[in-house]
């Protein structure tokens, strides 16, 4: 050891000595246990007296190999330098970039821009919205059918993903974490109006999950009776009763260029790290711009992209996060990655599969039943609680490991006091009133990242995977906020505003007289509310709209099952609706189970 290297040692043992006495001896003589226990504590967060400074990795590829008494070298890392020596040239790779940048652009084109604008859909795209979306008697979604009202779409792939994220009720049962889709068991394969589109022309048999595909849609107006069943990975939920908008699916008659390419794009990006990690081998600092720059506009070009892709929303989110990304090189890739400029291999070996994972997270956590960190979705939904435990562990362990490295170096009473501050900070957010705190897992990348500045494997791997998880995060969803207001997390759930009454229920109910004679009876308008009607759906269709409290079912099918539910309105605006109350054929009425639907 040099003369200066015991000096700095000495100088770091003294500073920590001076801490440690200046704290513990604070109530010393008060409470003697308690000022030993933690002076202990804090000579453990300052790590050993004499602090590890990590070297580069040594190659696990280089070695010995014994085999029947004999021994063989083999030194895979100096074999790759050696033969691609003369690849690592400034002349050669901007050439082979600006090649690349041409290639993608022919390859969006190719998956995009043969096909019309109007014609792609997204995979939650249906004719009739939800609840009292369409308006009375549903006149704000016409056209319902006629002979020529077709319409030809292209879907994207990973359409059986667009699932219901809050319950949908259709009839009187209620659907939630599948694709809509309703119908389409009779001969002619007939949809009701709300289903998806794109998960319809899966469980037809026209589109496919992985590839997408495009279809032909035919409204064909009212329709009765919309039958379950299963095909393709989708069961569909049946309708009993009227609806007045229906749709059937044929192949496509005008759409070529159908195929979604993100397969073969992922193949070619993936190819393409390789040959830049192994054969290129530029400078840390152009490897590390070049994951971002092919990670971030994967996800806006092909993986999980707006169709068509919003090219101006793409760019517009893409400045700050080169700013965020050039934080992550100062704060972690630029203390680990140049290490392994000598291992070619192991650095592609614990980079790009991480790396891949992280642009791919929706795609690599889709089997976790978890869609936000949001108390009321792990709380409604099932096995997301014990999904999030699971997660946490695993992440606490590998938080811990990693701590145990920076206490080794003597930085962790830094990163301590840096991140109590930053914890601080938000905790103080997220008291705000009216607001809520999200952890999205951009953010959730940008937390870690900084952890991983020391050369080891694991960090290696952990930046990898945090920064393709901060690319997705940003190119999918943009830098969305991490506080937001209970309105913006509450999707399409219910409101939790006050429920009407039906005054008309099993007990009052005639059933030996025909439907068409009798009248839907409810509560009058409650006093001291803002409360100015009501909306009545019948069928899941507006039917009523005003401030009376009856309405006659003269004009309703005696031969098939209604259903019913009731809103208030404010000012034209509906509150939450009821569960269904139900009336069968058989004269049988009943009612409606508590709670909004």
């Amino acid at each position: 050891m040099s003369q200066f290297q015991e000096e700095v040692e000495q100088g770091h043992r003294k500073r920590r000595n001076l801490m440690v006495q200046k704290v513990s001896g604070w109530g010393h003589e008060r409470y003697p246990r308690a000022s030993r226990w933690f002076g202990k504590t804090i000579r453990f967060i300052q790590g050993p007296e004499s602090p590890i400074n990590y070297p580069a990795p040594t190659g696990l590829l280089d070695r010995t190999w014994n085999f029947r008494g004999r021994s063989f070298d083999i030194y895979w890392e100096k074999y790759v330098l050696h033969f691609t020596h003369f690849l690592k040239k400034p002349w050669i790779f901007w050439p082979l970039a600006a090649a690349y940048i041409v290639a993608l652009a022919f390859f969006a084109r190719a998956n995009y821009f043969f096909t019309p604008t109007e014609s792609f859909i997204d995979c939650n795209a249906a004719y009739w919205k939800s609840l009292d979306g369409c308006g009375l008697d549903g006149l704000d979604c016409l056209p319902f059918g006629f002979d020529d009202a077709t319409f030809n779409f292209r879907c994207p792939a990973g359409c059986m993903d667009a699932y219901l994220r809050n319950i949908r009720t259709v009839g009187d049962q209620e659907v939630i974490y599948v694709p809509l889709v309703v119908g389409g068991g009779d001969a002619n394969q007939t949809y009701r109006g709300d289903s998806f589109l794109c998960a319809a022309g899966i469980h037809a048999g026209l589109i496919s999950e992985s590839r997408g595909g495009c279809a032909k849609v035919l409204l064909i107006g009212t329709f009765t009776d919309f039958i379950s069943s299963s095909a393709h990975g989708i069961t569909a939920t049946p309708f009993p009763s009227v609806f007045p908008l229906s749709l059937r699916l044929t192949p496509s008659d005008t759409l070529n260029h159908c195929t979604d390419l993100r397969r073969e794009a992922l193949a070619f990006d993936i190819l393409v790290t390789v040959l830049i990690f192994l054969v290129l081998r530029p400078k840390a600092i152009i490897l590390f711009w070049s994951l971002v720059c092919i990670g971030y506009w994967h996800v806006n070009l092909f993986s999980d992209p707006a169709v068509p892709p919003d090219l101006a929303t793409a760019f517009q989110t893409l400045l700050p996060s080169l700013f965020i990304c050039y934080a992550f090189w100062r704060s972690g890739f630029r203390h680990v990655l140049p290490e392994f400029s000598n291992l070619p291999i192991e650095r592609m070996i614990w980079y790009l599969p991480a790396f891949w994972a992280g642009v791919l997270f929706n795609v690599v956590v889709a089997g976790i039943p978890i869609d936000r960190l949001v108390g009321s979705d792990i709380a409604d939904r099932p096995g997301a609680l014990t999904a999030l435990i699971i997660c946490c562990l695993v992440a606490s362990v590998l938080v811990f490991n990693q701590l145990r490295v920076i206490r080794k170096t003597g930085w962790l009473p830094f990163y301590l006091k840096w991140y109590a501050l930053g914890g601080l900070a938000l905790l103080v957010l997220g008291l705000l009133p009216g607001l809520d705190f999200r952890l999205h897992h951009y953010f959730a990348a940008m937390l870690v990242i900084p952890l991983t500045a020391f050369p080891t494997r694991l960090s290696a791997i952990y930046q990898a995977f945090c920064l393709g998880m901060f690319l997705n995060g940003a190119a999918k969803f943009g830098l969305d906020s991490i506080l937001q207001t209970p309105e913006e997390l509450r999707r399409d759930a219910p409101l939790g505003s006050e429920l009407p009454n039906f005054l008309t229920n099993s007990t009052n109910w005639n059933s030996s007289a025909p439907i068409t004679d009798q009248i839907l009876r409810w509560q009058d308008l409650p006093s001291g509310l803002d409360w100015d009607g009501f909306s009545l759906l019948v069928d899941d269709v507006e039917r009523y709209v005003g401030t009376a409290t009856n309405f006659s079912l003269s004009g309703l099918n005696a031969t098939i099952p209604h259903f019913f539910r009731l809103a208030f309105q404010s000012q034209g605006t509906s509150g939450d609706f009821t569960k269904a109350a139900v009336w069968k054929p058989s004269g049988n009425w009943t009612d409606p189970e508590p709670g909004p639907s």
